[in-house]
C-alpha cells in the first residue's frame, strides 16, 4: 500500500531488528505496532528517541488498547492509529506527518542559519541596485505595524526579507513563526493557525495552541497565501480586522497582538482579478509591499552567492573549494536562474560535491531554457509565462531523472516540500 502511494518502504518483523534498521539506515518515517515480538512498541519508541530524537514516529495499536497508544504520545510519538486501520487514513495520516517534519526542519534550518548569519554580521542579500532598493523598503516599512506583502518568484528570498523586517523591528525579542500555506492539508489549516480545545472535533485529544497564539506579540509568516480556500481566507480576514481568534471547539475568544506578513510566488493583484482570491483580503494584506525581484535581473550578485554557497558547501561536506573558475563564473552569470536563489544554491552544492581539487571548473546546470522575453500586450505576457513555465517544468524532470522517478527524493533534491512538488507536477503536466 506504501509503495502504491509512492513511499519507500521496509518491514521488519520485530522491534529489535526495527532499532538495527533506525542504527544503521537513514528514514524519514516509523510506523511501529505497540504489541511486537521482542522489544515491544513502547521500547522501541524509547531507543528510537535516543539514536534519532526528530525521527517521526507513528503507532499502530488495537482499538481497546487507546491507553498505550497516549502513552506513546507522551514518550515522544507524532501520533497513532487504531487497528483494523482505513488505508485512505492511513496514508492521510503519513502525509500529513510526513509534510509537517518537513517544513517545521526547513524553518528550523532557516531560523539557525539566519541567526547565525546575524550573529557574525555576514548575511549574504546582494549588491545589486535592484535588491539595494529592497532593503530601502524594508527599512521604510519595519518600524511600522503594516501587514507587510511580499511578491517574488519560488527561490527568491520571500522567507529571509520576512525574517530580515522581524528582526529589525521592535519585536525581535519575540516569536518570527513561519506557516506554510501549501504544506498544510486543507483540513487542517485552520486548527494549525488558530488552534483547538480538547474534544473540538475526533482526533483532538488535547488542547491545541495555534500559529496565532505562538506569534503573539511576534511576526506571523504567511508563504503560499494563494493557497488558502476562500472559507479559511475569510477567517484569516476576521482574525486580521479583529484583532482576535477563536480556538475550534473554544467559546472566548483570545486578544492577539500579532504582525502579519504574507508571501506569494504570484502577483496576487493577479489572482484577485481571476476571483481565486478575494479582493477584502489582499486589501488588508496588502498595506505595504515589496517585490522580490528574480535571480536573472540580479546578474551582479549571482557571483557572490555563489562564493557564499561554495563556503556553506564546504562546511557541510568537508570539502576544500576555494575558486570558480572565470569560465563557470561567466557560464553561471549567464544562465537563467529559473529556481532562482535556491536552485543557484543546490547547483553550488552538487558541484562541491563531486569536486576533486581546490576549484569549482566543472558545473552541471540544466538545458537551457528560452529567453524571457518582456514585451507590452498579451503575446509577450504569454512568452514569458511560457518561459517560466517550461524552466520549471525542466528543472523537475531533472530533478525526477536524477531520483530515479521518486517523487519524495526529487521534492527534497530542489528543497520543495511534497505538497508544493506535486501539485506543480500536476499543473504542468508531468
Amino acid at each position: 500500500m506504501l509503495e502504491e502511494a509512492g513511499y519507500e518502504a521496509l518491514a521488519v518483523e520485530d522491534g529489535d531488528k526495527g532499532i538495527k534498521e533506525i542504527k544503521s539506515n537513514p528514514y524519514n518515517l516509523v510506523i511501529c505496532d505497540i504489541k511486537l515480538p521482542g522489544a515491544d512498541g513502547i521500547q522501541v519508541l524509547k531507543e528510537i528517541k535516543k539514536i534519532k530524537p526528530d525521527l517521526p514516529v507513528l503507532m499502530l495499536t488495537a482499538f481497546g488498547d487507546i491507553k498505550n497508544a497516549v502513552d506513546a504520545i507522551k514518550q515522544g510519538a507524532q501520533d497513532y492509529l487504531t487497528k483494523p486501520f482505513n488505508n485512505e487514513e492511513m496514508i492521510f495520516t503519513i502525509r500529513k506527518t510526513l509534510e509537517m517534519d518537513y517544513l517545521n526542519k526547513e524553518v528550523n534550518l532557516l531560523r539557525k542559519k539566519t541567526d547565525e548569519a546575524y550573529k557574525s554580521d555576514k548575511m549574504i542579500v546582494g549588491n545589486s541596485k535592484k535588491i539595494k532598493e529592497v532593503f530601502e523598503q524594508v527599512k521604510i516599512v519595519t518600524p511600522t505595524a503594516l501587514t507587510v506583502l511580499i511578491q517574488g518568484e519560488s527561490g527568491t528570498g520571500k522567507e529571509v526579507i520576512a525574517n530580515f523586517i522581524h528582526r529589525l523591528s521592535d519585536r525581535n525579542k519575540k516569536p518570527f513563526i513561519a506557516v506554510d500555506c501549501g504544506a498544510i492539508p486543507e483540513s487542517l489549516i485552520e486548527s494549525e493557525l488558530f488552534g483547538h480545545e480538547k474534544g473540538a472535533f475526533t482526533d483532538a485529544k488535547t488542547q491545541k495552541i495555534g500559529k496565532f497564539e505562538q506569534a503573539n506579540e511576534g511576526t506571523l509568516f504567511l508563504d503560499e497565501i494563494t493557497n488558502l480556500s476562500e472559507s479559511n481566507q475569510i477567517k484569516l480576514l476576521r482574525a486580521i480586522q479583529e484583532r482576535k481568534i477563536s480556538r475550534l471547539g473554544g467559546k472566548n475568544p483570545v486578544k492577539l497582538d500579532v504582525r502579519i506578513i504574507a508571501a506569494s510566488n504570484t502577483r496576487l493583484s493577479d489572482i484577485v482579478k481571476k476571483e481565486r482570491f478575494r479582493d477584502d483580503l489582499y486589501y488588508r494584506l496588502n498595506e505595504f509591499h515589496i517585490d522580490l525581484p528574480p535571480l536573472r535581473e540580479r546578474k551582479d550578485d549571482i557571483k557572490l552567492f555563489a562564493e557564499h554557497f561554495v563556503k556553506e558547501a564546504n562546511e557541510e561536506l568537508n570539502k576544500n573549494v576555494v575558486n570558480i573558475s572565470k569560465k563557470m563564473a561567466e557560464k553561471l552569470i549567464n544562465y537563467s536562474w529559473p529556481g532562482n536563489i535556491r536552485e543557484l544554491r543546490n547547483v553550488i552544492r552538487r558541484a562541491v560535491l563531486l569536486s576533486t581539487g581546490d576549484t569549482l571548473d566543472s558545473i552541471n546546470l540544466p538545458e537551457e531554457t528560452p529567453s524571457f522575453i518582456s514585451g507590452d500586450g498579451d503575446a509577450g505576457d504569454m512568452t514569458f509565462e511560457y518561459s517560466t513555465k517550461q524552466a520549471e517544468r525542466d528543472i523537475i524532470l531533472k530533478a525526477l531523472e536524477q531520483a530515479g522517478g521518486n517523487k519524495s527524493k526529487a521534492a527534497r533534491i530542489l528543497n520543495m516540500n511534497q505538497r508544493t512538488f506535486y501539485r506543480k507536477i500536476k499543473n504542468l503536466g508531468i
